[in-house]
């Protein structure tokens, strides 16, 4: 499978956080956007507020500009944010405020996170998900069947 740079820095940026206990939809730095862009907070002032995909005044001023960050758009960050966020099981309730599970830093939680996030990232980059389960099974497949072919040549 033919994927873009941005798209391997990003998910090994996320799998290294994931693997190092840094991944926290708590801190900006460390969530999900923050690892992407290299664990920096200034992206926090492209939303209105944590969790939406609405842009701040300077969010869309970058957008329309065409400004990139590592590749992604800030309207882009802000949809890996919210997946990120939504599989974490974080919830939007009254009056937009964000709802957070009990236990958001459990290796589970996280990792729902992570999928949720890969699938967007998938999907910005038009490319099949890898974290489904159906392409990891063909993935698996082709090599067993690729295996197979060179041991018949050999």
């Amino acid at each position: 499978m033919i994927t873009s740079k941005r798209f391997n820095l990003a998910v090994q940026k996320l799998y290294s956080a994931f693997h190092n206990n840094t991944l926290n939809p708590e801190d900006c730095k460390h969530c999900a956007v923050g690892n992407i862009l290299d664990n920096i907070s200034q992206w926090e002032y492209l939303s209105e507020k944590h969790g939406t995909t609405r842009l701040s005044y300077i969010g869309m001023l970058n957008q329309k500009l065409g400004r990139r960050f590592n590749g992604y758009s800030p309207m882009e960050l802000l949809q890996v944010e919210t997946a990120f966020l939504k599989g974490c099981g974080y919830k939007f309730i009254k009056n937009n405020r964000l709802q957070k599970p009990k236990n958001f830093k459990d290796n589970d939680i996280l990792f729902n996170g992570l999928s949720e996030v890969i699938a967007v990232l998938c999907r910005l980059d038009n490319i099949e998900n890898v974290m489904a389960i159906d392409t990891i099974q063909n993935s698996i497949s082709n090599q067993k069947s690729r295996k197979f072919k060179e041991k018949i040549y050999i």
